[in-house]
C-alpha cells in the first residue's frame, strides 16, 4: 500500500502535464514505476485508502485468460469493465471489424490464446507456459503477452499491462509484468490486484510456490478531473495493513480456470478499507 500512495504522490510531485488526444483530457505523468508484491507471504495489494472492488479485477482476468472477446461474457463472470470500451468507443462504433453489442475484437486474452499465425493457424500462449512450468522448465521465454501491433485496428483498446514473464528458480516461480501506460487512481487500483492474482494463480495450477510480482510501469499519470480527489481526499486517509486473498485449492489445472472456477472460489480476509471515491473514468 506504501508503494501506491507513494507513487501517487511522486506523480503530484514531479509530474509534468500531457495531453491526451484519446480522452481529449490533460494527464500529470511521469515515466517509470516499479511496484513489488510480496506473494510468498500473501500481503495482498489491496488499497486500502479507499474501498476498492477486488473481485471485478480478478473477475476480469479470469475473462483475459479465458481468451473472452465479448464484454457479455466478463458481465457474467462479476465485472462491467468492459462495457465502455465495446460499446461507447466512437472509433470502435465505426470500426468495420466490430462484430456488434459487446464486442471487443482482438484484445488482451484473445491474443493470449489464440495469437494468429501467418499460415493460418494460432498460438496459445498461455497454454505452452502452463505445460511448460507444470513440468519444471523455464526456457527464458515464458511470455504472456497482449501486444499485436499488427491488430491494434481490430480491437477496441490497445493493451494497457501487455505482457506477463513467469521465471522459475526451482520450484519457487516469479513474474515480471509490464505495463505502457497506467491511470493509477483507477486503473492501477485493479491492474496491482491482477497481477498478484496471477502469480498466486499460476503457481497454483503449475505445481510451484509464488515468489515475488515485478510491476512495471512506463507511462503512470493521474488525469487532471481525478488530482483533486487524490491530493485533498485519498492522500489524506491512513492505510490499514495489507489483507490477505485466498483461492479454492481445487483449482488445480488450466481447464479449471476455463470452465467451473467463479469469484465464489476467491476469498480476502482481513479487508479494511476507508470510503470509496467516485474517480471519473476516460474512455
Amino acid at each position: 500500500m506504501k508503494q501506491y500512495l507513494d507513487l501517487c504522490q511522486r506523480i503530484i510531485d514531479e509530474g509534468h502535464w500531457i495531453e491526451n488526444e484519446r480522452t481529449g483530457k490533460r494527464c500529470l505523468t511521469v515515466i517509470n514505476a516499479d511496484l513489488t508484491y510480496n506473494v510468498a507471504d500473501n500481503e495482498f495489494p489491496l488499497v486500502t485508502t479507499r474501498k476498492s472492488y477486488w473481485k471485478s479485477a480478478i473477475a476480469e482476468l479470469i475473462g483475459y485468460l479465458r481468451g473472452y472477446s465479448n464484454a457479455a461474457d466478463f458481465r457474467k463472470l462479476g465485472t462491467k469493465t468492459w462495457d465502455a470500451n465495446a460499446n461507447e468507443n466512437k472509433a470502435w462504433l465505426n470500426n468495420p471489424h466490430r462484430k456488434g453489442e459487446d464486442d471487443m475484437g482482438r484484445v488482451y486474452g484473445v491474443q493470449g490464446r489464440s495469437w494468429q499465425r501467418p499460415d493460418g493457424g494460432s498460438v496459445d500462449q498461455l497454454k505452452k507456459i502452463v505445460d511448460n512450468l507444470s513440468n519444471g522448465i523455464d526456457d527464458r521465454g515464458e511470455i504472456l503477452s497482449f501486444y499485436n501491433p499488427g491488430e491494434f485496428h481490430m480491437g477496441c483498446l490497445r493493451p494497457c499491462m501487455h505482457t506477463h514473464t513467469f521465471s522459475l528458480l526451482g520450484d519457487n516461480l516469479y513474474l515480471t509484468s509490464y505495463q505502457r501506460s497506467c491511470d493509477v487512481p483507477l486503473g492501477q487500483n485493479f491492474n496491482q490486484v491482477q497481477v498478484f492474482a496471477l502469480l498466486k494463480l499460476m503457481a497454483q495450477i503449475t505445481g510451484n510456490k509464488p515468489g515475488l510480482a515485478y510491476h512495471k510501469m512506463v507511462n503512470a499519470h493521474i488525469y487532471e478531473d481525478q488530482l483533486e480527489l487524490m491530493r485533498d481526499v485519498q492522500l489524506k486517509r491512513k492505510p490499514f495493513p495489507a489483507p490477505e486473498l485466498h483461492i479454492n485449492p481445487d483449482i488445480k489445472s488450466l481447464k479449471d480456470l476455463e470452465t467451473w472456477v467463479t469469484m465464489d472460489d476467491f476469498e480476502v480476509t482481513g479487508y479494511q478499507c476507508h470510503e470509496p471515491i467516485a474517480y471519473p473514468f476516460s474512455v
